[in-house]
């Protein structure tokens, strides 16, 4: 039984969330040698407890960080090619524990405002004791946000969408459009055609009609709660507002890379 199959099995039977903490633990133990080698090489750093890493990214501990700043300057890079960096809000929607959010003050000027938001409580709580410059808030799992409308000319979400149920992503969609300015951007990363070995033979057929395949029985939000999203599919949620830019993800060393889609608000 391969690991889509076993997943598929565990999740039919309501026990997707107990396997998963146990691979937690399982990596925990791994992974040992590793992260105490990370603290020794870089003893000022100060990471999350390990199962918010585990939750949101993996426990390769010199990856979470050193990999989350080349993910910053990659969305810079993005975020330039629309926007001039300064005098402007960014808001980092799902922002987990910090691992994105932390290091963009490093690389942008310092006119520039930055916000997080997350429905995890714990995660928040950590970053707002460990993470300056960025100002932290707390969201639940459905709409709406504590801001304003028209606050932030950027919106980023990595991999959140990924987590919602087809109501949540017209939900939310509509939400993150109504904080974003008139002009603004959003960018968003999604399970696209890569990811179609993770589905079922019934399911890729759904997939390639263009419906949303969403693996549940699970709690929404967490990391085993999965969505696939067709093109077709996030077209018909982008509306009329202007798709900027959409790259297909590819196979990287047999891992399915997310598609970016990159949004102006038109409407």
């Amino acid at each position: 039984m391969n690991k889509y199959a076993l997943s598929s099995l565990l999740r039919q039977v309501g026990l997707i969330k107990i396997g998963d903490k146990i691979r937690f633990y399982i990596n925990f133990i791994k992974t040992y040698r590793l992260r105490k080698q990370f603290f020794k090489e870089n003893r000022d750093v100060k990471l999350p407890p390990a199962y918010y890493i585990y939750e949101t990214f993996n426990l390769n501990y010199f990856s979470f960080y050193n990999k989350s700043i080349d993910t910053a300057k990659w969305l810079i890079g993005h975020f330039e090619k629309y926007k001039t960096l300064e005098n402007i809000s960014i808001l980092d929607w799902g922002c987990g524990p910090g691992r994105v959010i932390r290091h963009l003050p490093s690389f942008i000027d310092n006119s520039c405002k930055f916000y997080g938001t997350d429905y995890n409580q714990k995660y928040i709580n950590w970053c707002s004791k460990n993470i300056i410059n960025v100002s932290f808030n707390t969201n639940t799992l459905a709409p709406p946000l504590n801001y304003e409308r028209n606050t932030f000319d950027i919106i980023y979400g990595i991999s959140i969408f990924t987590h919602l149920s087809k109501k949540m992503h017209f939900a939310w969609f509509n939400e993150l459009l109504r904080v974003l300015k008139p002009g603004g951007i959003l960018f968003l990363t999604l399970h696209g055609n890569a990811f179609k070995e993770k589905l079922t033979e019934a399911e890729k057929i759904k997939f390639e009609k263009g419906e949303l395949i969403v693996k549940s029985n699970t709690k929404e939000g967490h990391r085993t709660f999965c969505a696939f999203q067709p093109t077709s599919f996030f077209k018909e949620l982008v509306g009329l507002n202007e798709i900027l830019e959409h790259i297909p993800g590819d196979i990287k060393n047999g891992k399915p890379q997310q598609d970016v889609w990159i949004i102006k608000k038109s409407i």
